[in-house]
């Protein structure tokens, strides 16, 4: 038997490679999961475009090669069944939520295994932040829905995201840029992507702000029909809004040149909030910029710090009655946020990998894909 890999290169990320390797017997108390369906989103392209700062390479590495390239793995969402156990506390076939490789399988090896799932014991994930290792039995997981899976792979992780972003800002009071009589303005990179459009549908809810998208000409009616962006412009359009406007930059693209214009057009931008790298192809040229300096924002330490104020059960039931609504308004019909497709083996996951990384496409297209025949 066989283990199916999708491979790119760290420093080359339209350059990949599928691999086929020989399945190692499991040691005792790992278990086999063979990866069904995984969601692919720009998220993940900021896991490749932020790999070596943030260590998304160092969950699935990639064996010494030959040729010495820089080869790594994208880390993806989605769902798996247990194929193989030596765990006493695993059973084979139970359904699995979580973390994986792009791969056919994965081995893990169970720790601290509650009714509700386990984390990953394996070694090299130790330091590693235990958002990322934690795996849910989908049997008792209270947002888990099987005829919904595609949709809960898609948003659940970039939903989880939004959420924190939205309450990282009113936790911060947002930065000051709201006061009686006066709405700050949350500006919103990328706005036609899933976890921009996810924040904008959290923040739409707060009434001392404003919510502005910022988008390509292509996708701005797109974002306009979403109903949660008080306004939406292209990047092209900042001196549509007073210089002197009081305003948090919440930046999805990671383009250098774009939070550059920002830095140096608001003179009242009170924070600049770093979330991912959707325009990896210019992620460069922000230096010696006007105003606060960009932040990267690291959601699981937001996550610690809510799990601390509120307790494990008060932030699950918060999030919970959070996604149950947001979950409504992206199916609602008869325009749906979100369309599933679907992609099946290795050239299928090479092209939708194309697509995504290029920014291309629909952007109500959600993909789901799968090396092992599970979709």
């Amino acid at each position: 038997m066989t283990t199916t890999q999708f491979q790119v290169r760290k420093d080359q990320l339209d350059t990949t490679r599928t691999v086929q390797l020989p399945e190692a017997p499991l040691s005792d108390g790992q278990v086999r999961v063979r990866i069904e369906q995984f969601a692919y989103t720009s998220n993940n392209i900021t896991y490749a475009a932020f790999g070596e700062a943030m260590d998304y390479w160092r969950f699935f590495p990639v064996l010494p090669q030959a040729d010495d390239a820089p080869w790594g793995i994208i880390p993806v969402w989605g769902f798996g069944v247990v194929v193989e156990t030596t765990c006493a506390g695993v059973a084979e076939g139970e359904r699995l939520y979580g973390y994986w490789p792009m791969a056919s399988d994965a081995v893990l090896q169970p720790v601290r295994v509650s009714p509700e799932g386990f984390f990953d014991g394996a070694p090299h994930r130790a330091a590693l932040h235990p958002v990322y290792n934690h795996y849910l039995r989908c049997a008792v997981d209270p947002l888990h829905d099987p005829a919904s899976e595609p949709l809960q792979a898609l948003l659940r992780p970039l939903f989880l995201t939004a959420w924190l972003i939205d309450d990282f800002l009113a936790d911060n009071a947002f930065f000051g840029t709201s006061q009686p009589g006066r709405r700050g303005a949350m500006l919103l990179s990328s706005a036609s992507s899933k976890t921009a459009y996810a924040t904008a549908a959290q923040l739409a809810h707060r009434p001392e702000v404003q919510v502005i998208g910022l988008t390509s000409v292509a996708n701005v009616a797109f974002c306009q029909s979403l109903g949660v962006y008080s306004r939406v412009l292209t990047y092209d359009q900042l001196d549509a809004l007073p210089i002197d406007t009081p305003c948090v930059y919440v930046d999805f693209a990671g383009n250098g040149a774009l939070r550059k214009a920002i830095h140096s057009r608001f003179t009242a931008l009170a924070y600049s909030c770093s979330i991912g790298g959707t325009h990896v192809d210019q992620l460069a040229g922000a230096r010696d910029l006007p105003g606060p300096r960009p932040v990267l924002f690291f959601a699981p330490a937001q996550a610690k710090k809510r799990h601390a104020d509120w307790g494990a059960a008060g932030f699950n039931e918060r999030m919970a009655r959070a996604w149950h609504a947001f979950t409504r308004q992206v199916s609602q019909p008869p325009a749906p946020w979100l369309v599933v497709q679907h992609h099946s083996g290795p050239e299928a996951v090479q092209a939708a990998h194309a697509l995504v990384l290029g920014g291309r496409g629909d952007p109500r297209l959600g993909h789901m894909l799968s090396l092992s025949g599970g979709v």
